[in-house]
Parts: C-alpha cells; structure tokens; sequence
C-alpha cells in the first residue's frame, strides 16, 4: 500500500492551491448598512422631568485598518451614523423654540436629525476557516462626537441645535467569506453607545441623556497577505521503469529533469527502502544529464514547530544529498534549500501529519542549481 501511495505522489504534477495570506497581514475594509435609534430620554436641569426623541431609520458606515494575527484582529475605525428625527414628546417645563415661545408637555411632529462621528479601537476574535464562512465577535473604544437638531412642528427654529463629545463604546458581530483570495464581503453587526451626552436647547436648559444604535452593514475588505511564494517548477516524474517506454536513441539521449521525489517516516530523515529505490532510478537518470545542476528541496508536514522543521527539512536534504554523492553524482553540482512546512504538497491544518509532505524533491538541469 505504501508503495502505491509513493508511486501515485510521483505521478501527480498537479500544484496545491495557495492558502490565504490572511493570517499575519495588513488589511483594510470598508462598511456601510442601515442603522436604528433607540429613543432618547434627555434629563431636563438633571431633573425627574425628560424629553423623549423618536427616530426614523437611518445609515451607519465607514472605513478602517487592521492587523490580522491569527485567531485575534486588532483594527482602528473611523464612522459616521445618522438619522432624521420623527417626534418629540415634550416634558412638563416644556421647549422653547421660535422667538419665545414654548411648546407645553405633549407629543409633537418633529423635524432635524441626530449624528454621531466616532474613531473606535477593535479587537475581534476570529473563529472558522479562513478560505470559507468565518464569524467574529469582538467590540471598541473611542470617541464620539455626537450633534442633535430638533425642531417642532418642522417649520420653526430648533429647539436644540448643540453637539458633545465624548466616550463611546460598541459590540462587534459577523460573518465574512472570501470572494478572491485578497478580498472579503461580509456582514457586520454594531451595537454603538456613545455615553452622557450633555446639550443645552434654545432656552439655555441641561439636557442628558446617551445616544444607543443598532447598525447591520455589508463589509468589503482587502488584505495585503503575501502572495504564495515561488515553487520549485514540477514536471512528470521519471518513469519507475523503462519497461513501458522505447528507450531513447543512444545518439540523442534525454535528460529526465524531474522531479524525483521521495518520502520520510514522521519526524525521521533516514532513507526509507521504497526512497532507496526512487533514488537509484534518479541516479541512473543522471548519467544522460551530463553536468546538470541538482538541486534538493526539503519539506516536513505541519506537526511540528516552524523553526524544527526547518531543521528537519535540512536533515532530509543532508540524507538525500549523502546518498546521491556515494553513487556518483559529484557533491559540488548538488545545491538544497530547506522550506520545512511552507510549501505543503497536500494542505493540512496546523499538527497534521501528512506523508506527501515529509518529502525531498530532486531536480535536475539548467537553473536547477539556482
């Protein structure tokens, strides 16, 4: 069965397809979506008495920037919410507005609007696949400067025409999926509180009160992962045997380039008996390939930590290298670059092992050596 499996792996030249480049990257999104208000019960001269605000639906949106770290993100925002104002139910001293006049307690028609301009410091937590549906949860601390207008009736002077600002707090929520491998849609949940926001109206009374909304916003995001790095070229592998093909004309003979490649035990570097076999064939290949550089790569699966399989994928190449030096091919045309477990052959999570990717691959010919 092994034999099968190392056999099939040889004869695949297919290439893994990149992982994301999400983790440990820079990204940048933008966020837009309806908002609601939730009605505001301004304190009067920080008495028993309010004026309460009704809302009409609104918009929230904005901008911000973030470092992904893995499971955590850490993200500065800047946004901008508003909504029109529906209503007013007046408190018994009543409102002033116009030239004078006051408006008694009761419930009035209303014009103006309310804003809220806010620069926030995020920290989501990351929970799903990063080339799938991924969820977030999280929330942020700012500053908020937050503007009302009212004014009665709609026709008149504003009664309160004033802005504060001040801390603001809010709760994150999401989901995300990747639309290219750079970029995100999403959906973003925000609970946003912009705490005591204290106006004075027309008559030069306190008020207070805090301004709370509730915003679902689509998301669009770009991240500046790097791309994949460079693989080393893969062409068919070399026949195991030259049974099934015409032998090439002895005046005209071909350099088979590879890639031959052989397989390890977990966490050894010693040349297995079917890796034995793989490598006589190379060998022998060899001798149509005149002075051709050889060039090994080394690869461990993701069940250790980067820094010991980098180590690991030298100890395959140092193996490798010995083997092909007792047999005649002269050690100063071998080269060999170790890239432990960043460049698996089969995509795996993090402590998986995987045979495909404990491996060497050699490759003869020109740049071979580079």
């Amino acid at each position: 069965m092994r034999k099968f499996v190392i056999g099939m792996a040889m004869a695949s030249t297919a290439l893994a397809s990149p992982a994301l480049a999400k983790d440990d990257s820079w990204y940048i999104g933008a966020e837009f979506g309806a908002m609601l208000v939730e009605d505001t019960e301004f304190e009067i001269n920080g008495g028993p008495d309010a004026h309460t605000i009704n809302h009409d639906y609104g918009f929230d949106g904005g901008g911000y920037v973030g470092y992904d770290f893995g499971a955590f993100r850490l993200e500065a925002e800047v946004s901008y919410r508003q909504a029109d104002v529906d209503s007013i139910l007046v408190g018994t001293p009543g409102l002033p507005y116009g030239a004078g006049f006051v408006a008694p307690s009761g419930s009035y028609p209303a014009g103006g609007d309310v804003s809220a301009l806010s620069f926030m410091l995020n920290g989501l937590l990351d929970f799903g696949p990063d080339d799938g549906l991924q969820g977030f949860v999280g929330g942020g601390v700012g500053v908020a400067r937050t503007s009302y207008e009212v004014t009665p009736y709609s026709n008149f002077a504003s009664s309160i025409d004033d802005s504060d600002s001040g801390l603001a707090w809010q709760v994150l929520a999401g989901v995300r999926a990747p639309l290219t491998d750079n970029v995100d849609v999403g959906l973003r949940y925000r609970y946003f509180n912009a705490d005591s926001v204290e106006l004075v109206d027309l008559g030069g009374n306190a008020l207070e009160d805090s301004f709370t909304s509730h915003s679902l916003m689509g998301t669009l995001e770009y991240n500046f992962g790097a791309p994949p790095r460079r693989r080393l070229p893969r062409r068919p592998a070399a026949a195991a045997s030259s049974a099934a093909a015409s032998p090439p004309p002895p005046s005209a003979p071909v350099c088979e380039t590879g890639p031959y490649i052989v397989f390890f035990n977990w966490d050894e570097s010693a040349i297995t008996p079917e890796a034995a076999t793989i490598l006589d064939n190379a060998v022998s290949a060899y001798a149509n390939c005149g002075t051709a550089s050889v060039m090994l790569a080394g690869h461990t699966d993701r069940s250790g930590s980067v820094t010991y399989n980098m180590g690991l994928a030298e100890r395959r190449n140092d193996s490798v290298r010995g083997y092909l030096s007792s047999r005649g091919i002269p050690d100063g045309r071998i080269t060999s670059e170790a890239f432990g477990e960043s460049q698996p052959r089969v995509p795996t999570a993090d402590g998986v092992r995987e045979l495909q990717n404990r491996r060497v691959e050699i490759t003869y010919g020109p740049g071979s050596g580079m």
